[in-house]
């Protein structure tokens, strides 16, 4: 690929930026000062850029805190989106919501450009894991427990085996291993309760960073990336 896109890439910055880098001669290729913005680099290839080691990264991968009033979408006319939390130089990236939470949904979304990672978590035949806390209009019975973790019908569609823990008459921990459009809220309709707030806290085994205020995100970390299957 062309070193300014290579090292925009690796530093996060603009193209007009690692150009003006790589003018300046502060751009290293294995040991050598390039100072041409189309050279073809390489993946393998050693990158310094003003006297640091930069490594190039093919895949991004995000954990960010979702508030309400955002669509897990790439972009939308009417509505705000996931990637409007994001600062400009992500664009780049090519980034898209793995999975989606609802407008007035909050917590862990991934936001990532691998698409063979996101295809597996979000296939039904993986069973990865999804952990939300939701708050109840009406108290939760422990019959509505037994009737919602065995599988519910939800519109056509019968829900698999979840697991809720439950924290209150009407707050709850519920794991699920689909992702169906409203499932949460449905399943909870299904015995004649209504969801007032939803908050996933933990996808692919990956718990929400507690660091992270609403709207605010983070890079996996190496281990991380391998436990959802991804290439760091």
């Amino acid at each position: 690929m062309r070193l300014d896109k290579f090292v925009s890439d690796a530093m996060g910055i603009t193209r007009k930026d690692s150009k003006n880098l790589i003018k300046k001669g502060l751009v290293e290729v294995n040991g050598e000062i390039i100072k041409d913005a189309g050279f073809n680099a390489n993946e393998t290839d050693e990158l310094v850029v003003e006297g640091k080691r930069a490594e190039y990264k093919k895949f991004i991968y995000l954990m960010m805190n979702k508030p309400q009033g955002y669509i897990s979408a790439t972009d939308d006319h009417r509505q705000k989106t996931v990637l409007d939390l994001l600062p400009e130089n992500f664009s780049r990236y090519d980034l898209f919501p793995a999975g989606r939470l609802d407008i007035d949904t909050e917590g862990f979304l991934l936001l990532t450009n691998d698409g063979q990672t996101a295809h597996n978590l979000l296939s039904p035949s993986k069973k990865v894991g999804k952990e939300y806390f939701a708050r109840l209009e009406k108290p939760l019975s422990e019959n509505d427990i037994a009737t919602i973790e065995e599988g519910v019908d939800i519109g056509g569609y019968v829900t698999k085996p979840a697991k809720i823990v439950q924290e209150s008459d009407r707050e709850c921990v519920i794991t699920i291993v689909e992702g169906k459009f409203h499932q949460v809220k449905k399943m909870f309709e299904a015995v004649g309760n209504k969801v007032v707030y939803l908050k996933r806290i933990s996808f692919a085994s990956l718990p929400l960073d507690p660091s992270l205020s609403l709207g605010e995100y983070r890079h996996l970390t190496e281990d991380e990336v391998k436990i959802i299957g991804g290439s760091y």
